[in-house]
């Protein structure tokens, strides 16, 4: 499940970014405008809180599932002693 929730992301964020920088780049006047124009203020608007949401919260989530899935399988497969001295 951890290489799944890795992979997840590791695909879910470039192919965000390229549909960010399509939907976001227009010619503008004879000039490419990269990451600058969009068709509409709505788009505008939608694009910053979906942004921090895939490129923030999704990689924290995973790893926030992977190191805890790490603890848990610590936690119950390592068998703690005394030290003995």
């Amino acid at each position: 499940m951890i290489c799944v929730a890795i992979v997840t992301t590791w695909t879910i964020l470039p192919a965000f970014l390229i549909i960010m920088g399509y939907l976001s780049t227009d010619i503008v006047e004879g000039i490419c405008m990269p990451w600058i124009v969009y068709s509409s203020y709505a788009l505008q608007k939608a694009m910053v809180p979906l942004a921090v949401v895939i490129m923030y919260f999704l990689p924290m989530t995973a790893m926030l599932f992977c190191y805890s899935r790490i603890v848990h399988a610590l936690r119950h497969k390592v068998i703690v002693t005394d030290m003995l001295w």
